[in-house]
């Protein structure tokens, strides 16, 4: 207040919006890696085998361009199929998953392909221990991922 009775404005302080957007970048995106196109799924789908954890199914294949391009980053695909149960089911499986996934979005195998397919059981899994899941499934990924890695460049002929 001055001395006449009026409040004045207090001046802009830009810090606490600074810290907002400092946040938000340290903030992982789920949807810079995720699988978007049909025929990507179709082409893990065929380069892969189905693997099995106690609350979802796991598909990993390397990425096509490895060869021929740049390769991209890791990319993930969640699928969530109406046996899962009625619309907002599904939508709360798939919002769980992506969660514990940004999480973790550094462990993503390179160079690979990782789709989920979650169970029903995903719905009333503690969030703790689908973490827990996502995470194991993460780690055998990347060793896998590496394993084909090294086998394809042990393929390749020398230039």
């Amino acid at each position: 207040m001055t001395p006449s009775g009026i409040a004045m404005n207090t001046p802009h302080n830009p810090e606490p919006h600074q810290a907002a957007l400092a946040s938000k970048a340290a903030r992982q995106s789920f949807t810079a890696v995720r699988l978007r196109r049909h025929a990507d799924y179709q082409r893990a789908y065929a380069a892969s085998r189905k693997r099995q954890s106690a609350s979802m199914s796991w598909f990993l294949a390397p990425q096509s361009n490895l060869a021929t391009e740049l390769p991209q980053g890791p990319r993930i695909g969640l699928t969530a199929g109406k046996v899962l149960g009625k619309a907002h089911e599904r939508n709360r499986i798939k919002r769980r998953m992506r969660e514990v996934l940004r999480r973790h979005l550094g462990l993503l195998p390179k160079g690979c392909d990782l789709i989920l397919h979650p169970r029903r059981s995903v719905l009333t899994l503690e969030f703790t221990k689908l973490d827990a899941e996502v995470v194991r499934i993460l780690s055998q990924a990347r060793a896998e991922a590496a394993r084909m890695i090294q086998s394809a460049a042990s393929l390749k002929p020398a230039v």
